[in-house]
């Protein structure tokens, strides 16, 4: 077989490495939304890794918005972060969720061998910092960077290169894009509702979830609910009000049948404020009528951001917590003071997972607690217009996958 180059899904021998791959690429001639910033192109494989590193042949990728952001070159222009950073490509291989066989491993790894079929989490980080070998979470590191966004080399390819953490058993009874679909979200997901001491999910507790049938929300509905919590999930239809019941949600809430979305209107315009304020209020009680009980959530599960937080903030607890990943639908978040301080109530922000985390996420999945929720599986070829669908909202419940070098759905080992 030519060693320049692999065709998809086929390979010489395992561990043996051609000069080039495929892989969809993002270059800052192109920056704009997935459909027209990701191109396919030959680059070289990876060929030098350091010592706790480790080369994966991706079998499948994960769909998720970090794509639409490095698309965009919006809020980070990824190219020139990783240039400073010490990665000199020109081009960006975005993706942060994948699954894989390790190929290759660097001289000190240890916990992957070759031929081991692996699940890769985003959590990178610079081992030889002293926050973390002193024990602390890598999460709040300095040198953290969310591979696939804020690193180059990420699962839209045929090889990619991680740290050897990064690496986690294959749950044996997932396909490979099963496998490769749920890290992000799962894992963000799992930090947010279990990684806040003073205001982690506990039984019986009321939960807020915005987005309740995507990938985020899908999963924090099935985590809240393994933890015996009583998750109320926010949704755009009527259609999903089922899909998120499924799930383990105890009631849905239609956010269409409200209109108060939006930055909070300045306190002193009492017209303008007083008709936010009753909005939010009808939402509280909304919130009420799908729990089923005359409570408050303990926990919000944020992740729109400017359009849903000054609600968020109004409806939770004393002395709960909003905690919010992302800025979907706007990056300022504004909130009423008087609420926040006078109730003590937390304003948390989250990013991704530790390895701990990631780890005890995806033993919930291998435990099957947790199922994956993939919906839909697009091929290599479409991975502009499976992100396309993400960045417009037009995307199915649950998470998305790419097939890359597995060349079917139900394919579960290398040679299956």
């Amino acid at each position: 077989m030519n060693q320049e180059h692999y065709p998809l899904g086929q390979y010489d021998t395992v561990g043996n490495t051609p000069k080039f791959m495929l892989a969809h690429c993002i270059r800052q001639s192109r920056f704009g939304d997935p459909e027209t910033a990701l191109a396919v192109e030959k680059v070289p494989v990876p060929a030098e890794l350091k010592p706790n590193e480790v080369l994966v042949y991706v079998m499948a990728a994960g769909v998720n918005y970090n794509v639409t952001w490095a698309s965009r070159g919006i809020p980070v222009d990824v190219i020139a972060f990783c240039n400073k950073n010490g990665e000199p490509e020109e081009h960006f291989i975005p993706g942060s969720d994948g699954a894989g066989v390790v190929w290759k491993v660097g001289s000190a790894v240890k916990n992957v061998r070759v031929g081991d079929e692996v699940v890769i989490h985003a959590c990178k980080y610079d081992p030889e910092e002293p926050h973390i070998k002193n024990g602390k979470d890598p999460g709040f590191a300095a040198s953290l960077r969310m591979w696939g966004y804020e690193s180059n080399h990420g699962s839209l390819a045929q090889f990619t290169r991680v740290q050897d953490h990064q690496c986690l058993p294959k749950p044996k009874h997932l396909s490979w894009v099963s496998a490769a679909s749920y890290m992000v979200s799962g894992a963000t997901a799992y930090r947010m509702l279990h990684g806040w001491t003073g205001n982690t999910v506990q039984k019986d507790d009321p939960v807020l979830i915005w987005g309740g049938s995507g990938g985020l929300g899908s999963m924090a509905i099935q985590i809240a609910s393994v933890a015996g919590a009583k998750p109320v999930a926010v949704v755009s239809s009527q259609e999903k009000y089922e899909y998120c019941r499924n799930l383990g949600a105890v009631g849905v809430i239609n956010r269409l049948e409200f209109d108060h979305w939006g930055p909070l209107p300045y306190w002193k315009d009492l017209e303008k404020y007083q008709g936010w304020l009753k909005g939010a209020k009808k939402f509280g009680q909304a919130f009420w009528k799908a729990l089923g009980e005359k409570k408050n959530p303990m926990i919000v599960f944020e992740h729109p951001g400017e359009d849903t937080l000054p609600t968020s903030i109004l409806v939770v607890e004393r002395g709960g917590m909003v905690v919010v990943c992302a800025g979907t639908s706007g990056f300022q978040g504004t909130l009423d003071l008087r609420y926040h301080w006078m109730r003590q109530k937390r304003l948390q922000g989250s990013h991704f997972a530790n390895d701990e985390q990631c780890a005890a996420f995806t033993q919930l999945v291998a435990d099957g607690k947790i199922d994956p929720c993939l919906s839909r599986v697009f091929p290599f070829e479409e991975t502009a217009k499976c992100h396309q669908l993400v960045t417009d909202n037009q995307h199915p419940p649950g998470n998305m996958g790419v097939l890359i070098n597995a060349r079917s759905v139900e394919q579960r080992t290398l040679n299956g």
